[in-house]
């Protein structure tokens, strides 16, 4: 009886590490720093506690839900993907800490994947509305644009900018939580910084790094589009851009200390969004590309630091 607990205990843990990795649990958890960026960095300090806790759930929920979707969505081209995928540098990739895109490996089932993350999204459009109904409005927003971004694999490159403005959604989802009437300056200052840090910083290192796996399947990413070599001049300057909004977004938040907070921001992304990205310009490598992606996951992540600091100092 024991042995057959044990046994079942540890099917379990296995079941749920995959769904775990359906979702990329991993960098969900590094993503959820960016809502909580923003509100903070709007508020200057904490939300009341039921709205912290409330905000927090909903931040997971709807993290895990959208990346579920996302291998949902892409399940056919992943499945193409991994029959020609050498797996070369990826145990460097955050999104492969667990196991990429178990359902597309026949680790799980379509219907398991889509059971699980239905059940996160219905948590989080619940979360968003308790929070405020705009909220849930731009959750549903994400989840279709993040469809409709996984759709456009084969038809265009145009969708690295539906990448960038999804990415924007739940920091801008994660202000309104937190008063109803923000400034829009601010958000159009949140909004620029996050949507150049997603293009420069995460979706084209990542398609970079599948490059020769999306060109054998006819996939429509930029790197495919325009070569790697005028994609790292891409990167360079929609990171050089996110840096510069980053400022300016510091010296917009209401409870910002001026040129400190400003110069504090701009210094975070000297060596997790510059430097890899230069170093990735003169040396146009697969495994450079992969390092960039990895560092730049922390900017949002660096930002919250500085807020935190503020705070307590």
């Amino acid at each position: 009886m024991q042995l057959a607990m044990n046994l079942t205990r540890t099917d379990a843990g296995k079941q749920l590490k995959l769904f775990l990795a359906m979702s990329r649990t991993p960098h969900g958890l590094i993503d959820m720093t960016t809502p909580v960026f923003a509100a903070l960095l709007w508020l200057g300090g904490l939300p009341p506690a039921p709205v912290a806790l409330l905000g927090l759930i909903t931040a997971f929920a709807g993290y895990t839900a959208v990346y579920a979707l996302n291998d949902i969505v892409d399940l056919r081209s992943d499945r193409a993907q991994l029959c020609r995928e050498p797996d070369v540098c990826r145990g460097q990739d955050i999104d492969a800490l667990l196991v990429r895109h178990p359902m597309a490996r026949g680790l799980l089932s379509l219907r398991s994947g889509l059971i699980w993350a239905l059940g996160w999204a219905l948590v989080a459009l619940a979360g968003a509305y308790l929070l405020n109904p705009v909220c849930a409005l731009i959750f549903a927003a994400g989840c279709l644009l993040e469809a409709f971004y996984c759709l456009l694999l084969h038809f265009s490159w145009l969708r690295v900018f539906v990448s960038g403005v999804v990415k924007t959604l739940g920091a801008l989802a994660a202000v309104f939580a937190v008063d109803p009437h923000p400034s829009p300056s601010f958000l159009g200052a949140l909004g620029m910084c996050l949507f150049f840090w997603e293009i420069g910083g995460q979706n084209i290192p990542n398609d970079w790094s599948d490059v020769e796996e999306d060109r054998c399947q006819d996939a429509c990413t930029l790197p495919v589009r325009i070569g790697p070599e005028r994609a790292a001049v891409l990167i360079v300057v929609f990171l050089f851009l996110a840096v510069a909004e980053s400022a300016v977004l510091f010296w917009l938040a209401p409870a910002a200390r001026g040129m400190a907070d400003v110069a504090a921001a701009a210094a975070v992304g000297v060596p997790l969004l510059i430097w890899p990205s230069v170093r990735l310009l003169r040396v146009r490598t697969r495994a450079r590309a992969l390092k960039l992606f990895n560092r730049a996951s922390y900017y949002p992540a660096a930002l919250l630091l500085i807020v935190v600091v503020r705070m307590v100092s």
